[in-house]
């Protein structure tokens, strides 16, 4: 499912740890937040295009178990990196990576949450909603993961599984894939692009020092400073667009429209800062791609709300 070193420190906490806190750290809580975020948007704006009101144990369950299928995928995605994670500063404590809980441990915890919890979104949703959940962890675990270490081209490949969790919400409340839904897919596909390059850009040696590919840590630093800008820049514009196609298709209405575009904007001017890089005596810098993914965090759950919001053209407050 989604995922993002948002959450992730750059050193090592040296702090006690109990097993909760490890599961915590195995199963990525906070990134599971942001996928609940936005997969509650799409079963909200599906259940509304159904005519029936979201705030029932549908939708307490479809969460449920998507969270439940985050946890394991995020549990298989530490088992398979806990080697690379244990040489970087800002993952090498991970339980998996430190020794604290084994290989096995995880496997199993992994690979039950991953399959249990796409069996139980197909029996409380759909037969639609259990699969598409068990292929996106699939690809996440199986496809992404692996192509992080051989291939620079991992982040757009990454941002498929990553862009799902609002369809999957959308399908759980309608039960088929629609054009609404696939729009709420491609903004967050497109989102993902310019906070990925501040991420690779802000810990470009420490992906380096573990054997992670990106285009921020390709040899020759500034062609890479300047790769990461033109693709950030490229989908922050995209993303103005994009995001207007709910509109489009009348499932938003004006308000939405207003704020998207402001928000679009603010996201492309946050980008258009972090173009700094691109110049040589800019090379080491790293502000402006904090800035970038600070904005990029508050972006998302704004744009989420203003939807929710003015689902249908009918302004809730």
């Amino acid at each position: 499912m989604a995922t993002s070193a948002t959450t992730d420190r750059i050193l090592a906490p040296a702090r006690p740890h109990s097993l909760l806190s490890d599961y915590a750290t195995l199963f990525k809580v906070r990134i599971s937040l942001m996928v609940i975020i936005t997969a509650g948007a799409g079963y909200y704006l599906g259940s509304l295009q159904s005519g029936i009101s979201p705030f029932h144990t549908g939708m307490i369950q479809a969460l449920i178990g998507i969270t439940i299928v985050t946890c394991g995928s995020s549990a298989l995605n530490q088992a398979l990196e806990r080697k690379s994670d244990s040489l970087m500063h800002r993952t090498m404590d991970r339980p998996m990576a430190a020794g604290r809980i084994s290989l096995t441990h995880g496997l199993i915890l992994g690979f039950l949450a991953t399959f249990l919890g796409s069996l139980y979104l197909a029996y409380v949703t759909n037969l639609l909603t259990g699969t598409l959940t068990l292929l996106t962890a699939t690809g996440y675990v199986a496809i992404y993961t692996p192509l992080k270490r051989i291939t620079t081209l991992n982040t757009f490949i990454g941002a498929f599984p990553g862009a799902l969790p609002p369809l999957i919400g959308w399908t759980a409340a309608r039960g088929i894939i629609e054009w609404p839904g696939i729009a709420l897919f491609a903004i967050l596909f497109v989102w993902q692009f310019p906070h990925f390059m501040a991420i690779g850009w802000m810990y470009r040696e420490d992906y380096a020092r573990g054997g992670i590919r990106l285009t921020a840590n390709l040899p020759d630093t500034h062609y890479a400073a300047q790769s990461s800008v033109v693709q950030a820049l490229f989908y922050a514009i995209l993303m103005i667009p994009v995001s207007l196609l709910l509109s489009w298709l009348h499932v938003t209405g004006l308000v939405y429209t207003i704020v998207a575009t402001a928000l679009g904007l603010w996201y492309l001017y946050a980008t258009i800062r972090f173009a700094r890089i691109a110049r040589i005596s800019n090379v080491a810098d790293t502000t402006s791609a904090r800035n970038l993914l600070k904005v990029s965090v508050i972006y998302l759950p704004l744009l989420m709300l203003a939807m929710i919001l003015d689902a249908k053209g009918r302004l809730f407050f």
